[in-house]
């Protein structure tokens, strides 16, 4: 399950561990217009951990799904 929600200044996307027990954390996932961070909460430390990614690196993220092994720089489309 996830939800999706418009802040003034990001778009922020929560997921919400729905598999089998044990059940993790919720992640939250903030689009602002120069960067996307990813949240999650660790009970074991008490603490929420933030990643901070780069337009660049999301598209990446995108692509890099849909890929097979391997190593791969993405190039503006010239045509």
């Amino acid at each position: 399950m996830f939800t999706i929600e418009h802040e003034f200044d990001s778009t922020v996307i929560t997921l919400v561990d729905e598999g089998d027990a044990p059940l993790k954390e919720d992640v939250v996932i903030n689009a602002f217009s120069e960067c996307i961070t990813v949240e999650q909460y660790d009970p074991r430390t008490d603490s929420t951990h933030i990643v901070t990614l780069s337009m660049e690196q999301l598209q990446d993220i995108s692509v890099a799904l849909d890929l097979p092994e391997g190593v791969y720089q993405l190039r503006p489309d010239d045509g």
